[in-house]
């Protein structure tokens, strides 16, 4: 199902971003490494989804991609071009190339504009456009995502829930970008109204061959809308490939672990309960080798002093030391 063009819309390489932090009084200052080592490739049409617990380094990779903030190494081509450090007007032309949808429909509009000029500010900052113009192509956004047009008028709190996300999804779309990151964009959304915004996401991908990174720890969702499935574990990428593969047999434990909490109606289809053990480790003092084998069931005293890399496994990439004898 994935979409393999030669020219990738964005390329991350290596992607590694660590925030210094303050310890406490008279401890000093203490590193945390967030992202360690991403890398990924998004094309026309394609969505790559990334998922994994809380405090894995989603959202920090979206700060990334979207250029909110500049990672410590690594590179981000965006139309060929490394964009990682670049100065401010290559990052504000840069910028409109990649727009964001956040999670929480409620707060990412401004309560004290219309929804005319809410979807119309990224044209008026960006473009030279008329005010006739904008109001003309705000309009025919509002029409692509299903909003009447008396609606320009109204505030967002005259919305409910998925219209608001339609508002958010319209105001990324008006500068026609080639990537939207789509960070837990129907976590706030009741569950009829999500299969409605994602299935308004993947028509919008079909017509305008937007690529999405799509953020997510729901794995029903991501199974719904993704090509590609990339699973982290406390900054690092631990396996990553087709959605197909990774769902019919994951091959990490941790991957092992989210999909089988993850629910099924077939009973054909459930998988063997994987529980965990103990709490995702604090950042500011990760553990040694794999920085999963304090939760892992199968791990061994290599674990803890090797550091797994990526490698090429079943037709996705994996990072375990024990990933053939776990895969028997």
């Amino acid at each position: 199902m994935t979409t393999q063009i030669s020219q990738a819309l964005m390329e991350a390489r290596s992607l590694t971003k660590t925030y210094e932090v303050s310890k406490g009084l008279f401890q000093g200052k203490g590193y945390v490494q967030a992202l360690r080592d991403v890398s990924f490739s998004l094309f026309s049409g394609q969505t790559l989804a990334v998922v994994g617990e809380s405090g894995c380094g989603k959202s920090t990779l979206a700060r990334q991609v979207t250029m909110i903030e500049t990672p410590s190494s690594g590179s981000l081509i965006l139309d060929g071009k490394d964009v990682a450090g670049a100065d401010e007007e290559t990052l504000k032309i840069a910028r409109r190339r990649v727009q964001i949808v956040f999670q929480n429909p409620y707060g990412s509009l401004n309560p004290r504009k219309r929804v005319l000029d809410i979807l119309a500010e990224p044209l008026v900052i960006n473009t030279d456009l008329s005010k006739t113009d904008r109001t003309d192509k705000v309009r025919e956004m509002m029409a692509k995502v299903g909003l009447r047009p008396e609606f320009a008028e109204r505030y967002p709190h005259m919305f409910s829930g998925g219209q608001r996300q339609r508002i958010a999804i319209a105001r990324a779309l008006m500068l026609e970008p080639t990537v939207i990151v789509a960070d837990e964009p129907v976590s706030a959304l009741d569950v009829s109204v999500q299969a409605q915004v994602l299935n308004l996401m993947m028509d919008l991908q079909e017509e305008t061959g937007v690529a999405f990174l799509f953020i997510s720890h729901d794995l029903s969702v991501v199974e719904h809308i993704s090509n590609d499935v990339m699973v982290m574990y406390l900054g690092r990428v631990v396996e990553q490939g087709p959605k197909e593969k990774i769902f019919a047999a994951p091959r990490h434990p941790y991957t092992r672990a989210l999909l089988s909490a993850t629910p099924r109606l077939s009973e054909t289809e459930r998988k063997t309960k994987v529980v965990l053990q103990g709490e995702l480790p604090s950042p500011l003092n990760p553990p040694s080798g794999c920085s999963f084998h304090t939760r892992c069931p199968f791990a061994t005293a290599a674990c803890k002093s090797e550091v797994p890399s990526l490698r090429d496994f079943d037709g996705r990439k994996v990072a375990c030391v024990r990933l053939e004898e776990i895969s028997d």
